[in-house]
């Protein structure tokens, strides 16, 4: 179990976190710039606060009051970072042995060979990092970390610098590693579909404070948090309350405000409400019903503003609740689109995930 109250502040930033997890796998999410990298930081030791305690399991690992602050080596607490660092000049099977070779023999938890198999990675034993692929280094930097025995586990965002198809690669292995070495992990990501493919058990991070913590579906449930969790990755997030299934065609019938969607089939009881979530790349806009077509979750809105990021367009729909579309600057030229303006919204069934259902 980890548990801490810290203070820390650096320059014109400042964190307050308080935390309590006694779950196997817990999630961290927020915006970027919100703190959840230097909380992390804080928890391995790289990072010194102000004030506060860190406990891993009942022992300390910071007390100010006490004056205990373990150095990191000595906390046993593995961080896989955002990008791999791994050793340029070394072979894979060199960076996965280098903090493996400086630990006694009785405080190995693992083998290479075990975390090998579990990462599946042996056709990459002789290579150079130069010569892997994103998803590849991460798996190595992920094996390179267990090999040095953690007693927890910190992730922060380890997917994302990787394409949605490679992150569909890595998340199986991280799953791997869940069920098979039962290690404790804290997993951070500003894309909350991430997360809950690993685990249920949430705590939420804006502008240095832990807002809320929980499981997501209750969590969620506080206004200003959902605010924030719509905000994530661009991504939408909607209650939802299950009409009917269709197991003969595998669908499931939900409504919200009035409006039905069709999603993938759910186990979920009809009667029942749950949070589901979309992409708002995965939004495309019409300026009329389209028929003939397989995309058969067409919604009416208005337009509410448009802003662009980068080569992008986000646009923000009114549907009954307001969601988010991305969208080509082109396309939007294209169409000649512009605030007040009536759409359509359409969804691939698929592309809806349901954020409360058990992993």
């Amino acid at each position: 179990m980890l548990a801490l109250d810290l203070e820390l502040r650096q320059g014109g930033f400042s964190l307050h976190g308080q935390l309590r997890l006694d779950q196997p796998v817990s999630g961290l999410f927020g915006p970027s710039g919100c703190g959840k990298s230097t909380l992390l930081r804080a928890i391995a030791g790289l990072i010194r606060p102000q004030r506060g305690f860190i406990q891993l399991d009942g022992v300390a690992l910071l007390d100010t009051a006490q004056g205990i602050d373990l150095p990191p080596h000595r906390r046993r607490v593995g961080l896989v970072f955002q990008d791999s660092q791994l050793f340029p000049h070394l072979s894979v099977e060199s960076n996965l042995l280098y903090g493996f070779r400086l630990l006694p023999t009785a405080a190995r938890r693992f083998t290479l060979a075990q975390i090998v198999d579990l990462l599946d990675i042996g056709p990459l034993l002789p290579r150079r990092p130069r010569h892997l692929s994103g998803g590849e280094r991460q798996r190595v930097a992920l094996g390179r970390t267990l090999l040095a025995s953690p007693r927890l586990l910190l992730l922060d965002e380890p997917l994302s610098a990787l394409d949605e198809g490679r992150k569909q690669q890595i998340l199986p292995f991280l799953r791997r590693v869940r069920d098979e070495l039962r290690l404790p992990m804290l997993y951070v990501s500003h894309a909350i579909n991430e997360i809950l493919s690993l685990t249920p058990y949430v705590a939420v991070m804006e502008q240095g404070r832990i807002l809320g913590q929980g499981l997501f579906a209750e969590v969620i449930r506080q206004d200003h948090i959902l605010g924030l969790a719509r905000s994530l990755g661009l991504e939408n997030v909607l209650r939802v309350t299950v009409e009917r299934h269709e197991p003969d065609i595998g669908s499931t019938t939900v409504r919200y405000d009035h409006h039905q969607l069709h999603l993938p089939l759910s186990a979920l009881p009809p009667g029942s409400e749950t949070w589901i979530a979309l992409r708002a790349a995965d939004v495309a806009l019409a300026v009329q019903p389209i028929s003939g077509i397989t995309i058969q979750n067409q919604v009416a809105g208005r337009i509410l503003g448009l802003r662009r990021i980068a080569d992008r367009m986000v646009v923000e729909i009114d549907i009954g609740v307001p969601i988010l579309a991305e969208v080509t600057v082109k396309a939007i030229r294209d169409l000649g689109l512009k605030e007040g303006d009536a759409v359509y919204c359409l969804f691939k069934a698929r592309a809806w995930q349901y954020l409360a259902t058990a992993v």
